[in-house]
């Protein structure tokens, strides 16, 4: 075996490539983006000609991963934790068709907002679907469940979700892997009463499912990676429940003091919970995220036993754990390192200079000066710092795409101005079909496509849209008349103040697209020129 420093995402990574892995589908997202970037560069991943392109949402990704799971090859789609909002409809229905090869569906969720619009914990996701889920509490661990991750989709026959949370996806650890298996041989389903969700088969599926609930519980009972470690000293009468990462804490805070239960993989293995109850007064659930195990525990055991955790306040209803606050769930002292300073100011992000962003809110600003009751509804992005000081311009920021349509519902209810800013990636993502329904009603909303010529947000990937946009917005029934191309720069503000008056005068749906590439990725390819030679 070989030693690796990796962060949890490449952990994740090779894990996958070192399983067999033929494709990886994803849109970037903090906290995952570095699982899909790790196998674009791997040199086997390369070798074996391992699919690895940016799909263009977190639903086309859970569709293809499927459909390379129907021809028999292992897949894995990569997201944040809202991606799985976009991914819904496709995920609940892959736990009804089931799988041909495996299939596994990360889900990075963010516990205390670092990069996202909330907390939500995608292990419901996975309750709701009634899927296995696994929740890894190290690097290591990470690393080897996709193996075991692919073994049990293809024992089970459905995906399998893992959930790893932002502290494990962004921190480094040494890893021992092992040597790669082969690829599994292409071998299309022929059931198609298993994949053709008519009402007929979709119940027979659905039946099957749930038929299967005994055997990942079982699975679950069994796992290696469910395990409980008695305490040294008895005279401890509090059981503590641990999940993933909080196991990491609650060792750091309190070593082997107590009974404690680690739990990374689901469903519950119900029957070593009873026992750990029965062997102590009281259980504290210690889980990174909302408090998805306690709610179950507190029903599995009744209301007359003691059940802690975030819902009782022992530990924070909100944010990340450390090993800090779980100390003082446990009534300990703690040293406090790992809390920042009550000294250091805090300092708000900011757009980069010489961003084009900057130039299409200046713009923006000179003109919704002039219009007391202007909105501008803002988008998942870079841009969305336009939110913040100097320009303060953005009215919402809601969901990927949200932009468009809620511009859109403003002015439906009489809101003019109405200005929609989106980014060109948001756009691809999710802000077309809303474009559609604008276009289609002729909505009085002036659109801003801010096209920076990449992912900008997450480190630069590839736009799906690039060079297309002109010809998407036409396609979808545009006047081209009402639709303009301009390049952000400080010496063009006034000019694309005076096309913004313009277009908001117009009775009808306006796009302006700026395009200057992301400062960032054009500094990147420079260097890379230079380097070159």
């Amino acid at each position: 075996m070989k030693k690796k420093l990796l962060l949890g995402d490449e952990a994740i990574a090779l894990g996958a490539i070192h399983a067999g892995l033929s494709g990886v589908y994803a849109y970037p997202g903090t906290p995952s983006t570095e699982i899909t970037e790790f196998i674009q560069s791997d040199p086997l991943a390369r070798e074996r000609g391992i699919h690895s392109h940016w799909s263009t949402n977190e639903k086309t990704a859970m569709e293809a991963a499927l459909g390379m799971s129907y021809a028999g090859k292992r897949a894995l789609v990569c997201m944040k934790h809202v991606g799985m909002n976009v991914c819904a409809d496709a995920f609940v229905n892959s736990a009804i068709t089931g799988v041909n090869g495996g299939l596994i569906v990360l889900a990075a969720d963010d516990p205390s907002m670092h990069s996202s619009q909330n907390e939500q914990d995608s292990r419901f996701y996975g309750k709701f679907a009634m899927l296995p889920i696994l929740e890894p509490s190290s690097q290591q661990e990470a690393y080897d469940m996709m193996a075991r991750a692919f073994a049990l989709s293809e024992e089970l026959k459905v995906p399998v979700l893992m959930r790893i949370v932002t502290r494990l996806a962004h921190s480094r650890a040494a890893v021992e892997v092992q040597e790669p298996q082969e690829e599994n041989a292409f071998s299309p389903a022929t059931d198609n009463a298993q994949w053709v969700l008519l009402p007929g088969n979709a119940r027979r599926n659905y039946a099957n499912l749930i038929n299967k609930q005994a055997e990942m519980q079982k699975a679950s009972e069994h796992s290696e990676y469910n395990k409980r470690s008695s305490a040294k000293h008895t005279d401890n009468r509090l059981g503590i429940i641990a999940c993933g990462i909080g196991y990491n804490y609650v060792r750091e805070a309190v070593g082997d003091e107590y009974d404690i239960l680690k739990i990374s993989q689901y469903p519950l293995p119900v029957e070593t919970i009873r026992q750990l109850a029965k062997d102590n007064d009281a259980l504290l659930i210690v889980e990174d995220g909302q408090p998805v195990v306690e709610e179950e525990i507190k029903g599995l055991l009744g209301n007359n036993y003691i059940v802690k955790g975030r819902l009782t306040g022992d530990l924070p209803r909100t944010g990340e754990l450390t090993p800090d606050n779980v100390a003082a769930g446990l009534g300990k002292n703690s040293r406090a390192v790992y809390s920042a300073s009550k000294n250091i100011v805090g300092r708000p992000p900011q757009l980069c200079q010489g961003c084009g962003h900057r130039d299409v809110y200046g713009a923006l600003r000179d003109v919704i000066e002039e219009f007391p009751d202007a909105r501008v509804f803002g988008d998942i992005g870079c841009y969305t710092l336009g939110a913040l000081p100097p320009f303060k311009a953005l009215a919402s920021c809601v969901d990927m795409g949200a932009s468009i349509t809620m511009a859109k519902g403003a002015a439906d209810a009489g809101l003019w101005p109405a200005i929609a800013v989106i980014g060109d990636s948001t756009f691809t993502h999710s802000g077309m079909t809303g474009l559609l329904d604008a276009i289609n009603e002729n909505a009085n909303i002036t659109v801003i496509i801010s096209d920076n010529l990449t992912t900008g947000m997450t480190g630069g990937q590839d736009s799906a849209g690039l060079n297309k946009y002109e010809a998407i917005c036409l396609g979808l029934g545009m006047d081209p008349a009402h639709l303009h191309v301009v390049t952000p720069l400080p010496k063009n503000i006034p000019a694309i103040a005076q096309l913004i008056r313009d277009e908001i005068a117009y009775k009808g749906v306006s796009i302006i697209i700026p395009r200057r590439e992301c400062i960032q990725t054009a500094a990147r390819k420079a260097r890379s020129k230079k380097a070159q030679g």
